[in-house]
């Protein structure tokens, strides 16, 4: 049924008219298929140590391409692994230079080259480090996170390269190599790489932003990513004096800690709003016409509103977006099975409103607990992620792009509840923006980190055509 579902919508969308899009020519779909296969096909997972030869393989074809090789960076760093400890990955850079004097700063597009773990005997009869296409999708481990916009990008470059663009700023890539597990090559990329990035005035990242279809065909709307939330980590710890389970006291780590939780998963943080997603939720009750919808329009009304806030937290599709949320995501208690447990600890994972500090959601959860015997503790020292301005000049340029490709698609934007790449260039006042250009049906292509992950073939290649005109509007002007 999921098969026929997802083919009857494809159908309806590849029917919808491009517009005055671009189009790809066969050699250029083709050198775009050939390089897509062979990035799904490099198990780029931490620990396996692929990540720097598929950050030489792209740098070979920016260089092949006539990208001069002292513009052309393969920088080798160390990361680190809950699997295998220090691990080695790379990042590229590459420089494509005005020509003529500028004064505009670069523009930067960003991506990474790593992707998370699969296992074959879990996926529906298909490798997942061997691309496979069938059914009019693309299969394979970081079809859709998100390789997909690492070859969009590299392959709109080379195009227009080859077309004789001259852009009038520089233009500088980023792809890291472990986004999905430290980020140090974004924070690397943030610091001690500015000057090879040229000190950009604002990134595109591939990671984030992207085009949806309704499983009918319809429009479900396009979103520019402007705000991430804080990831932040916190552990919950009781100590006990123990004692043998045969004589059970009042006093117990497990239930300590057990109540704690129980409050946590009571509360609600407060909700509050944006410029990002006032603005998303702005475009969203346009399209939603039940008590959703009408929720987002009570709440826009009227902020304080805190009904019509909670109604929109508990839409699976809306969760995240109103506040503050944290989850506990881990449990360890007791030593011996006729022991009073002397330690039991919860690893409370936060993901908090973009420009608030997370030591005073430390402090929230204190509050919360209200338990002198539960002691709650930072797991890392991560700073609030800020949201990015709405630049007309970007908001413009993906506008254009995705309207052209899917006409009346609409397009807002969004503050996403995952963390990428972009958090430490908007620590650093970098603005960032999600603006890619990949589609899928929702919700039965969401499969990022999950089994069967896949991408519908021409959505690849709409990326391609998305990020060239992207580059023309913002770099050719």
């Amino acid at each position: 049924m999921r098969h026929l579902l997802a083919a009857t919508a494809l159908a309806a969308i590849l029917a919808t008219p491009a517009a005055a899009a671009p189009q790809l020519t066969p050699a250029q779909r083709d050198a775009t298929h050939a390089m897509f296969e062979h990035v799904i096909d490099t198990p780029t997972v931490i620990g396996r140590h692929q990540v720097p030869a598929m950050a030489q393989y792209v740098a070979d074809q920016f260089k092949a391409a006539g990208f001069p090789e002292a513009d052309v960076h393969v920088l080798p760093y160390h990361t680190t692994s809950s699997t295998t400890g220090e691990d080695d990955t790379a990042a590229l850079i590459v420089r494509w230079r005005a020509p003529g004097a500028t004064t505009k700063k670069p523009i930067m597009l960003m991506g990474h080259m790593d992707v998370v773990e699969a296992k074959a005997e879990d996926w529906a009869g298909t490798d997942p480090f061997k691309m496979v296409e069938k059914d009019g999708y693309y299969y394979g481990r970081g079809t859709i996170d998100m390789k997909d916009g690492i070859v969009a990008i590299t392959q709109a470059m080379i195009n227009l390269r080859k077309a004789g663009f001259k852009p009038k700023r520089d233009i500088v890539v980023l792809f890291t190599g472990d986004e999905e597990t430290n980020g140090i090559g974004a924070l690397n990329g943030a610091t001690q790489w500015l000057d090879l990035l040229g000190h950009p005035e604002f990134g595109l990242n591939a990671d984030g932003g992207g085009i949806g279809f309704n499983t009918d065909g319809s429009p479900a709307g396009a979103t520019m990513q402007t705000a991430e939330k804080t990831f932040a980590g916190y552990t919950l710890t009781v100590r006990n004096r123990g004692g043998h389970s045969s004589k059970p006291r009042k006093d117990n780590a497990i239930y300590s800690l057990a109540h704690a939780l129980d409050k946590i998963e009571a509360y609600r943080f407060t909700p509050m709003l944006n410029e990002t997603t006032r603005a998303y939720f702005a475009g969203r009750e346009k399209l939603e016409k039940g008590p959703l919808g009408d929720a987002m329009r009570r709440w826009l009304a009227n902020p304080n509103d805190g009904e019509a806030a909670d109604i929109i937290e508990a839409s699976e599709s809306e969760v995240g977006l109103t506040r503050t949320r944290c989850v506990p995501t881990r449990l360890f208690a007791g030593h011996a099975d006729n022991a009073l447990p002397q330690l039991a600890t919860a690893m409370i994972n936060c993901r908090i409103f973009p420009g608030i500090d997370p030591n005073a959601t430390k402090a929230e959860l204190e509050r919360i607990v209200a338990d002198p015997t539960v002691a709650v503790s930072r797991n890392d020292d991560r700073v609030a992620s800020l949201a990015s301005p709405l630049r007309p000049d970007v908001t413009a340029a993906y506008t254009h792009a995705v309207q052209a490709l899917h006409p009346g698609m609409p397009v807002f934007p969004e503050m996403s509840t995952g963390a990428s790449d972009a958090r430490p260039f908007r620590v650093a006042g970098i603005p960032v923006y999600g603006v890619n250009g990949g589609w899928t049906v929702t919700p039965i292509d969401n499969r990022a980190h999950g089994k069967d992950e896949r991408l519908p073939v021409k959505s690849l290649y709409d990326n391609v055509v998305h990020w060239q005109m992207m580059l023309q509007d913002l770099a050719g002007k």
